[in-house]
């Protein structure tokens, strides 16, 4: 039990500066904080489990974004106009948003993109919730 203890105690001495690093977003910053919660329920394993699904959540690398961003201006897709603050979490109206796929070079599954406010944002097309909003 204190082995169990003593490693992660360690997982998450080594992991909480990465935390703090990476808090600009994107997959970095999903897998650290993925990792932390991970470790916290389930242990060494439960790190390792955490920081692999936060990965995927986190939506497009942050190096990734630039270029991305202007792979979304070339399409020269319609911007919508939202009323409320374009933020994460924010839920898109049912009707008048168009949503596009991703590239696969982003390396982004079950997400879509639009232009929310002539912002890109990556959205959960099930929810419409905004996951990612591109800088």
């Amino acid at each position: 039990m204190s082995k169990k203890i003593l490693l992660t105690s360690v997982v998450l001495a080594s992991l909480v500066p990465a935390a703090a690093f990476a808090q600009s977003g994107g997959a970095a910053a999903g897998a650290a904080t993925g990792a932390v919660g991970g470790a916290i329920v389930g242990g060494p394993v439960g790190a390792a489990v955490g920081g692999v699904t936060g990965a995927i959540v986190g939506g497009i690398a942050d190096q990734q974004q630039p270029e991305f961003r202007q792979y979304v201006t070339t399409q020269k897709v319609p911007s919508y106009t939202y009323r409320e603050e374009v933020r994460v979490g924010a839920t898109l109206p049912e009707s008048g948003v168009t949503y596009y796929e991703v590239p696969a070079e982003y390396k982004v599954k079950g997400y879509k993109y639009t232009v929310v406010n002539n912002t890109p944002v990556l959205v959960e097309p099930g929810s419409r919730k905004v996951v990612q909003i591109i800088r």
